[in-house]
């Protein structure tokens, strides 16, 4: 039986101009108020804007957040400039006291559509951009999603886990997804000879594509178009491979490779080339 086709795809860049880096994400007791704990996380803007903190945040469409609960607790936004590394803190008074609701509220898993805490990141509306006319999608900011639930510590304490990303640019919707071994293959300070960036087939090419779905950056994309008549497995994992997504990364912290969606992508903005 002939080996099935394996679709092999080309990445575009989209630009993202808020990040909130996920791995910073967490909860630090509110000093001044006792019982109450604060958002905090690092994150890059590249452009001013506005960061929401919603609890028991339901998405909706064109990427509005409702907080579910906002006659126990309120969403808070707080404005901010451009620049990389900045610091988060939830202003004092304003956090949670999770000794108020259920903790089946707090602790949800698996599908749902309220997560106990959101964060949405946004860019602020540039003054020479129309707000009125026939283009109405560019009164439309670009912004970030955080989704998280709390988990519980062996000493009682909550914690934060990120459960999801998601990107809304030029009104499109983006999930974020990591890409296993991405940073050794785009790593422009780092050795060229690191074999951590060779194509794992011919040893000798840098990686640039990616097996969907188990997201594993480890070929060269001339050994990804071999490879697809050959055979349907990672080479890596061993899982069945259903795509090959090829990913040329211009390394800017602000662009970040992203799948959408829908099921297919906007065209690329006039100053990229595809590749």
């Amino acid at each position: 039986m002939p080996t099935p086709y394996v679709e092999h795809q080309k990445a575009v860049t989209i630009r993202n101009d808020v990040n909130l880096k996920k791995e910073t994400l967490r909860i630090e007791p509110d000093e001044e108020c006792p019982g109450r704990f604060l958002v905090v996380f690092t994150f890059d803007a590249t452009v001013a804007g506005s960061i929401t903190v919603y609890f028991f945040a339901k998405e909706e469409l064109n990427c509005n957040l409702t907080a579910m609960k906002e006659e126990l607790i309120k969403p808070v936004t707080v404005s901010f400039k451009e620049g990389l590394g900045q610091k988060f803190r939830q202003p004092s008074g304003t956090g949670i006291d999770f000794s108020v609701f259920e903790e089946s509220d707090l602790l949800k898993q698996g599908d749902m559509d309220v997560y106990p805490l959101a964060v949405k990141a946004e860019t602020a509306l540039s003054v020479d951009q129309p707000l009125e006319g026939e283009d109405q999608k560019i009164k439309t900011p670009n912004s970030q999603i955080t989704q998280a639930v709390f988990e519980k510590k062996e000493n009682g304490d909550y914690q934060v886990r990120v459960v999801s990303q998601i990107l809304w640019v030029n009104g499109t919707r983006y999930e974020l997804q990591e890409i296993y071994g991405i940073g050794n293959s785009m790593e422009g300070d780092a050795d060229a000879n690191d074999p951590g960036k060779e194509c794992v087939i011919c040893l000798s090419e840098p990686r640039d594509t990616t097996v969907l779905p188990c997201r594993h950056m480890c070929m060269c994309s001339e050994c990804a178009k071999v490879l697809r008549y050959q055979t349907t497995r990672c080479p890596i994992c061993r899982q069945p491979v259903e795509r090959l997504l090829e990913i040329k990364v211009n390394n800017k912290s602000e662009e970040q490779q992203q799948t959408p969606q829908s099921p297919s992508l906007p065209p690329p903005p006039p100053q990229q080339e595809e590749v």
